[in-house]
């Protein structure tokens, strides 16, 4: 356990950071994905596009070859050697069913929900935690943020 003397060091120096400091503490390379329309045009750009869409954790927009439109969670992909064997998993946003899309399928990706762990990092965490207790609350713990 650290010191008063430490926490309190460690609460001044959290203070002097911003919410996106702290995001982007060293070691912490994150990318701003929201909003972002990926350009599909060569296999490498679907592959690398798709694999952002896997670890991004809020809702995307596919648009299929067919002009079908697909919103919603990527929770799942399969990596093949091309397009036509590879595909991403997706719950739609309007209904509870896991549909698997080829990525020869896909024309088109956006970014289009909010990524709902943006400013959620355990050090951002830590600071709210730490100016708690140095304002003397008890029973601090961590609450899960209401989803939308």
């Amino acid at each position: 356990m650290a010191t008063e003397q430490q926490e309190h060091l460690r609460i001044e120096q959290l203070r002097q950071q911003s919410a996106d400091e702290i995001e982007h503490i060293a070691g912490r390379e994150r990318e701003n994905l929201e909003g972002w329309i990926p350009s599909l045009a060569s296999d490498a750009e679907t592959f690398e596009a798709l694999e952002k869409a896997f670890d991004y954790r809020g809702d995307v927009t596919l648009t299929l070859k067919s002009g079908q439109q697909v919103n919603g969670y990527i929770f799942d992909r399969r990596t093949g050697t091309n397009l036509q064997n590879s595909a991403v998993r997706i719950i739609p946003s309007t209904e509870r069913t896991k549909l698997t899309i080829p990525y020869g399928d896909i024309a088109a990706l956006a970014f289009t929900g909010r990524d709902t762990a943006a400013g959620k990092t355990f050090e951002a965490w830590v600071k709210k935690y730490l100016e708690k207790k140095a304002a003397g609350e008890k029973n601090i713990g961590i609450e899960a943020e209401k989803l939308d």
